[in-house]
């Protein structure tokens, strides 16, 4: 492991630092950590999201609670006022949060909607110094130009998982769909920010294509997700892998994607545990902070001052 040069996108490499035995896992880490620091010294990137429209939700991904599909205690609401946006928005924008993401549930976002999501993209642009994100789900080049027009930075969009797994989550739509989603926010001039879930029931091996898919597509901002496993949808028993099997996860990424933001989000706190610092030392550079899309997250304060124990810049 010693002097292990940077990877690109080699599938077979991969493959053998995928099949390490644990006890390596350190190692692995030692290497994606000095990749990140190389590339991005100490920096990590913050964002924040606001659920912006709820629940009800007809596609069936598995894993989640705001699916019309499953049976779950989830709320549901419809577009926020832009008002209400803003003021969240504010309000993280003043706690130093540089990136703020508009989430909306459902397939996509279309006619008087899509109106009213580009209105408040505007407020927000008139009324702030933020970088608008949005994920508003399925998406063609119309759409994609709109927003790109409008002031979106970077339109998030996850794989979720590996090409060959995409069907045991979801069959409402098919995983080209997500795959010509990045494609038209990239055409369109958009960062893409997209990543998946981790705790789906799938290989290592998938993990890895994962990486090597979103690599394929250009990504540079890629959210690593830990399943929250959520009564009433069909992974309510999905197991949690442990901290050291993700931590070696996030390590792979790193060296898959050497140039890529690395992004810790929904999860993190349940699945990382105690380990959660040492994913930045495994190749972490990014954090979601605040809550998440039906679940609280931890204090901003309480990321700050990890951050700053760890000699961490946040921007």
């Amino acid at each position: 492991m010693n002097g292990m040069p940077y990877m690109t996108a080699g599938r077979d490499r991969a493959m053998k630092l995928a099949a390490l035995p644990v006890e390596e896992t350190y190692n692995l880490m030692a290497a994606a950590g000095k990749v990140t620091r190389d590339n991005y010294g100490h920096r990590v990137e913050l964002c924040t999201i606001v659920n912006a429209k709820s629940g009800r939700c007809s596609e069936d991904c598995a894993f989640c609670a705001q699916s019309a599909h499953h049976g779950t205690n989830a709320k549901a609401h419809g577009l926020l006022p832009p008002e209400e946006i803003l003021r969240q928005a504010i309000k993280m924008e003043k706690s130093g949060v540089p990136r703020f993401s508009l989430v909306t549930s459902g397939r996509g976002i279309a006619g008087r909607e899509l109106e009213e999501i580009i209105a408040t993209i505007h407020l927000l642009k008139r009324e702030t110094g933020l970088q608008v994100c949005a994920s508003l789900g399925i998406i063609g080049a119309n759409e994609a130009v709109m927003l790109k027009q409008a002031g979106v930075a970077t339109y998030h969009h996850n794989l979720e998982t590996a090409p060959d797994y995409y069907r045991e989550i979801c069959t409402t739509h098919d995983y080209q769909e997500r795959v010509r989603t990045i494609e038209a926010a990239t055409q369109a001039g958009m960062r893409v920010c997209a990543g998946g879930i981790l705790g789906l029931g799938e290989t290592m091996t998938q993990r890895v294509e994962m990486a090597l898919e979103l690599h394929r597509l250009g990504v540079d901002s890629v959210p690593l997700n830990i399943i929250n496993p959520i009564p009433g949808t069909p992974l309510e028993a999905a197991r949690v892998p442990p901290p050291l099997e993700l931590l070696k996860v996030i390590a792979l990424f790193r060296l898959i994607m050497p140039r890529a933001v690395i992004r810790l989000c929904g999860g993190r706190r349940e699945g990382l545990r105690h380990a959660q610092t040492l994913a930045f030392t495994a190749g972490a550079n990014g954090l979601m902070v605040g809550n998440y899309l039906t679940t609280r997250g931890g204090s901003l304060e309480d990321d700050l001052d990890l951050l700053t124990d760890l000699g961490m810049e946040p921007c």
